[in-house]
């Protein structure tokens, strides 16, 4: 399994990407840096191509994408866009594309999160139309859309990996497929076996973190649910890509420790 690390949540300099930490990746020896989409759509086209030009120089590629949409653009509810949402898609897909992108995340929580008062099956359905509408866009730049499920706190439509699969499987796309993300999992307290089950040719890209505090996992006896998920995730026959998504106050000495607790339980 190839391991990366989210960039975002380390982002010191302007423009949120994260992409300052690209050398230090690379240097403890990371896969791959996943990097965030909305940042890098904020970016003019000079520093775009400094972001390519740094993940080149340090010999390390950008696999993966969160934070797909912002959190100013409406995906479900009456004000809605589905033109303006298909023409970012578009434009951010192609800026993926450019790093040697291969999975999307959607997430993008403030973005789909459904206004009080509208129907949640209409707001699902709106998702449905949407991962419809972007999948050839995302097909033809090589990409696959993941899915991600998001504890109740950070959005109130799509919490649980059953879910998530469910709502793939309504889009009826094989670019369309699930996140699995450790950290929402936890704190929904989500039954293995749904991983074990609804995993198989569903998980196209998988987020980890401990899930007390959301820091960088450093050993497997200090979160008892690590195991029943990890060996759900091998029933399931997920061999792909696993990226850290998580806090610190200490990166280099943290990542460190995770990357090795990742290459020892999931290789």
């Amino acid at each position: 399994m190839r391991i990366g690390c989210c960039t975002n949540m380390h982002a010191s300099a302007a423009g949120g990407t994260g992409a300052e930490r690209i050398g230090l990746l690379a240097e403890l020896g990371f896969d791959y840096a996943e990097l965030p989409l909305t940042e890098l759509m904020g970016l003019d086209a000079r520093t775009f191509r400094q972001v390519a030009g740094e993940l080149a120089n340090c010999g390390i590629p950008c696999e993966a994408c969160n934070n797909f949409f912002p959190r100013s653009m409406r995906l479900t509810g009456a004000e809605a866009d589905l033109d303006a949402a298909l023409d970012y898609a578009a434009r951010a897909i192609d800026r993926a594309a450019g790093l040697g992108a291969k999975v999307i995340v959607f997430g993008s929580g403030p973005a789909r999160n459904v206004p009080h008062g509208f129907n949640q099956s209409e707001a699902f359905r709106q998702l449905v139309r949407l991962l419809q509408e972007i999948s050839p866009i995302a097909a033809d730049g090589g990409i696959t859309l993941a899915i991600e499920h998001l504890r109740r706190e950070e959005c109130n439509i799509i919490n649980t990996f059953r879910e998530a699969c469910s709502l793939a499987d309504a889009a009826g796309s094989p670019g369309v497929r699930v996140l699995a993300d450790y950290y929402h999992f936890a704190c929904e307290k989500e039954d293995p076996r749904h991983v074990a089950v609804m995993g198989k040719e569903r998980i196209a890209h998988l987020h980890f973190a401990c899930a007390k505090g959301r820091v960088f996992p450093a050993n497997i006896d200090e979160d008892e649910g690590y195991m029943p998920f990890i060996k759900a995730l091998e029933i399931a026959g997920y061999r792909g890509r696993a990226s850290i998504e998580a806090y610190s106050d200490s990166l280099k000495e943290d990542a460190i420790r995770g990357l090795s607790f990742m290459r020892t339980y999931f290789s």
